[in-house]
């Protein structure tokens, strides 16, 4: 049943059950974020979130909680409660041997194993459902996991760093640094929420980033003092093999691909994997890698959110492409001239209507700059 006239309660119960979930925002990797409040004659006596892929899920933390009180409770979830065997047991049996009376979920399970079958599992067993109480605020904790099942990609940001007049670097590559510090610590948690960041052989040859996450639990909300903090996969889309052996990325902890589409040279293959990368090759598309390619294995291993960290010609192949859902561009306030290089690299756009509309979702102040979220949408769209 969807949720009908919920009461001010309803909401407010899920919401916390959503603030609960938010604390997995960098941990529950590649599992969804999901929070769990277990109420019973108006009182909260249980509650809990996922933290981690095969630590326990929120249910059954709330249900730990609560003990006996779990029976004839009322529970609020931001996620259908699974219904298989993973990493754990299913949380519907839990739910059912506890003797929960009543489930509002906020949102349907889109993984195709669950989808439904939770929900169905625990109306059969007499415990009353309703969905659908505050699902848009539910969807937004896990963007990544919710595409992955859909479409078989992951959800991708692509973050970039401009002056004023749109330039991302000097004619002659110089671009440390366009933005502020506050800015560059806003992008170190972005890269800790994230499964993967993406760049390309230019940036990486041009700038040789490190790609990792260099801020520590503490810094974290929901994470515990001293917890080691997540890497995400460093992806490295390089067509041709040209990653320098000695690249600063390759000798941090965690996974790094490279990613190429030229037929693959054995030797220098194997320089890179002693290195410590991993090479992948996937199909051409007009001389480079195939983005959706990689995209779509990437959502095979797992990855749920991807942030692109790139220059402007993987950035606009990634654009035009469809690859992206959204842009995060933090603004300097300074300009950089004419002769500077641009955002995107766009080719074939001549007149007006061939502009590529985008919705402006957020501007904040981030120290000096300023920090835009936007999304492609459609011309005219608010």
């Amino acid at each position: 049943m969807t949720a009908a006239d919920p009461t001010a309660a309803d909401q407010e119960l899920m919401a916390r059950a959503i603030r609960l979930a938010a604390r997995g925002l960098f941990t529950t990797d590649p599992n969804p974020r999901v929070g769990c409040v277990l109420v019973q004659a108006g009182d909260v006596v249980g509650e809990g979130w996922h933290r981690r892929a095969g630590e326990a899920h929120a249910e059954r933390i709330a249900l730990a909680a609560a003990g006996p009180r779990a029976r004839g409770a009322t529970a609020y979830v931001t996620l259908e409660p699974c219904c298989h065997q993973g990493r754990t047991p299913p949380c519907t049996q839990a739910l059912i041997e506890a003797g929960v009376a009543t489930v509002h979920c906020a949102m349907v399970d889109p993984n195709p194993l669950v989808s439904g079958q939770g929900l169905a599992a625990l109306r059969a067993a007499g415990v009353q459902v309703w969905t659908g109480l505050l699902e848009a605020e539910a969807r937004g904790l896990n963007p990544g996991f919710i595409k992955r099942m859909s479409n078989g990609l992951p959800y991708c940001r692509c973050k970039l760093a401009a002056s004023l007049d749109g330039r991302t670097a000097m004619a002659s590559g110089e671009s440390r640094w366009i933005s502020s510090e506050f800015s560059r610590l806003d992008v170190q948690h972005l890269r800790a929420r994230h499964s993967a960041i993406v760049t390309g052989v230019g940036t990486l040859l041009g700038d040789n980033p490190s790609l990792n996450v260099r801020l520590t639990a503490a810094d974290l909300p929901g994470m515990e003092p001293g917890e080691p903090v997540r890497q995400p996969w460093r992806v490295v889309v390089d067509t041709r093999l040209r990653t320098p052996v000695g690249a600063r990325l390759l000798g941090l902890p965690g996974i790094t691909v490279i990613a190429c589409s030229a037929p693959a040279d054995q030797r220098r293959v194997s320089q890179l994997e002693m290195a410590g990368a991993r090479v992948k090759q996937f199909p051409d598309h007009h001389g480079l890698v195939d983005l959706r390619a990689l995209m779509n294995w990437l959502a095979d291993e797992e990855i749920n959110e991807v942030l692109l960290e790139t220059g402007p010609i993987l950035a606009g192949a990634a654009l035009t492409g469809g690859l992206i859902d959204e842009l995060i561009l933090y603004l300097a306030p300074h300009l950089m001239g004419d002769g500077a290089r641009g955002l995107f690299q766009l080719p074939g756009l001549e007149h007006m209507e061939h502009r590529i509309p985008l919705v402006i979702n957020d501007v904040r102040r981030i120290g000096p700059d300023l920090r835009l979220l936007l999304r492609p949408g459609t011309a005219g769209a608010r």
